[in-house]
């Protein structure tokens, strides 16, 4: 499996209600490496660049509004199919249809108030990561990497 950068954003209603550690530590009892972390209110302008692909959608406004509502948690996540395996873990887009076990099937209220945005494929990843974190990010591995580490 090829070793992976994705982003996760733990959207406003997961700020509000409190779940910021209840989420991060499903991804780090995956052996997911954080190897960026934010807490930010986003503007309008970087919530657009990051839906840009929704833009011509009816629901585009209400999807910036809510965004920009209160701050969220922007993380950077590495590990071995990183991708897949966050988006496993987070469960199907509509809260309501995700099953028990996932992050949405556990926490989330609708469709809308799904706690959590994950990119959904490297091209993605690569785009939102320039969005979110163009500071950079920081490399590193944890201790046990090599009991985590597949064939």
């Amino acid at each position: 499996m090829p070793v992976q950068r994705t982003l996760v954003l733990l959207k406003p209603d997961a700020v509000q209600r409190g779940l910021i550690g209840e989420i991060i530590s499903r991804f780090e009892r995956k052996a997911l490496r954080v190897i960026g972390m934010k807490l930010t209110k986003p503007s309008q302008d970087v919530a657009a660049k990051h839906y840009a692909e929704h833009k011509e959608r009816p629901f585009f406004p209400s999807l910036l509004q809510f965004i920009t509502s209160s701050p969220l948690v922007a993380l950077v996540l590495e590990g071995d199919d990183a991708i897949a395996v966050v988006r496993g873990l987070i469960g199907p887009t509509d809260g309501r249809k995700a099953p028990p076990g996932t992050i949405r099937g556990d926490y989330a209220l609708s469709k809308s108030n799904n706690l959590v945005h994950a990119s959904d494929s490297p091209e993605s990843a690569e785009r939102e990561l320039a969005i979110w974190f163009s500071e950079g990010l920081v490399s590193w591995k944890r201790c046990d990497t090599v009991w985590a580490e597949t064939e």
